[in-house]
């Protein structure tokens, strides 16, 4: 199983514009309160693509690597992932 291609690059789109809003912001001098809230939703947004992308990731490839005996370097990959989510 495929992550959505389509929704991924699309909510991809939507932090980016969401990034040139915040350094708008900064540049008008805006509240720092307000910025940095709009920092935490962007963080959120590409936090939910991530973990969208890193479900794909399991549900194929890894799923994929568990019919073998080898060692699998996409668990590992994940793993690593994983890791780095929750610090």
């Amino acid at each position: 199983m495929k992550a959505d291609k389509a929704h991924i690059t699309r909510s991809i789109k939507i932090a980016r514009g969401q990034l040139d809003g915040i350094l708008r912001m900064i540049e008008e001098d805006r509240y720092c309160v307000d910025i940095s809230n709009q920092l935490l939703a962007t963080q959120a947004l590409l936090k939910r693509v991530n973990q969208e992308i890193l479900r794909a990731h399991i549900r194929s490839c890894v799923r994929e690597g568990l019919h073998t005996d080898e060692p699998n370097p996409k668990l590992e990959e994940a793993l690593q992932l994983l890791e780095k989510l929750v610090t």
